[in-house]
């Protein structure tokens, strides 16, 4: 299994033959150089969708588009998109899973919120949620943007994830110190890796406190494009 990061909330899954972005952001990331986005998205087989803020969202209708790939998420959004916008979908809900070509994906709650501008104002597109993945002998929780919760608990007691890749910026979600302490509390993981962070200055800008909060787990930085090979 390769975990490669593209900056921000966005991550490129290699997984039993299939290529999963995840929330991918291309346009205006900061982070990730516009001469690596072909990179990031060479051979995807399915996009996974947690939320319908901009900076998870932007890309995933016209890439779905160009690439002829399904775009998985939440059943409400999805309906919506396969019925307007052209693009195939596979609609769960928080409880379901679905199997992606060898690729098991769970739905699992999160606590954060999913709008998007219009000219009418404000609008709500599904609901915020993250995945449980599994494959090759291993489960990635992965939390999309989230706060703590207490569903953390019984997450973590039955899918028994050994693979952490949470949200921990804060301002937005949890923070470093905050994800930690969801980790020690509620999860037993092996491997743990901080994400939606160092986009901006209002965000965290490194992991120490949530090293520093883990002792015995191995908790990776991710670079940019450079491949966690698990």
């Amino acid at each position: 299994m390769k975990i490669i990061w593209l900056g921000h909330g966005s991550f490129r899954i290699e997984a039993a033959g299939r290529v999963l972005l995840v929330d991918p952001w291309l346009s205006g990331n900061p982070v990730l150089p516009e001469d690596r986005h072909e990179a990031a998205i060479a051979g995807a087989t399915h996009i996974l969708l947690t939320h319908v803020h901009f900076d998870h969202v932007v890309d995933v209708l016209p890439l779905a588009r160009r690439l002829e790939v399904p775009v998985a998420g939440q059943y409400d959004l999805m309906g919506l998109w396969g019925e307007t916008e052209g693009v195939e979908t596979i609609g769960f809900n928080k409880g379901g899973a679905v199997d992606l070509d060898g690729v098991k994906v769970a739905m699992v709650p999160a606590s954060h919120s999913s709008t998007f501008n219009t000219q009418d104002g404000l609008r709500t597109g599904g609901s915020e949620v993250g995945y449980m993945l599994m494959a090759e002998g291993k489960t990635v929780y992965l939390s999309g943007d989230t706060a703590i919760m207490a569903d953390m608990d019984w997450m973590g007691d039955y899918y028994k994830p050994d693979i952490g890749i949470l949200s921990a910026g804060g301002h937005f979600t949890m923070d470093m110190k905050q994800a930690a302490y969801a980790a020690k509390r509620y999860f037993s993981f092996k491997t743990v890796i901080p994400c939606h962070y160092k986009t901006f200055p209002i965000l965290e800008q490194d992991a120490s406190d949530l090293i520093e909060g883990l002792p015995g787990v191995e908790v990776i930085e991710p670079e940019v494009m450079k491949a966690i090979e698990l």
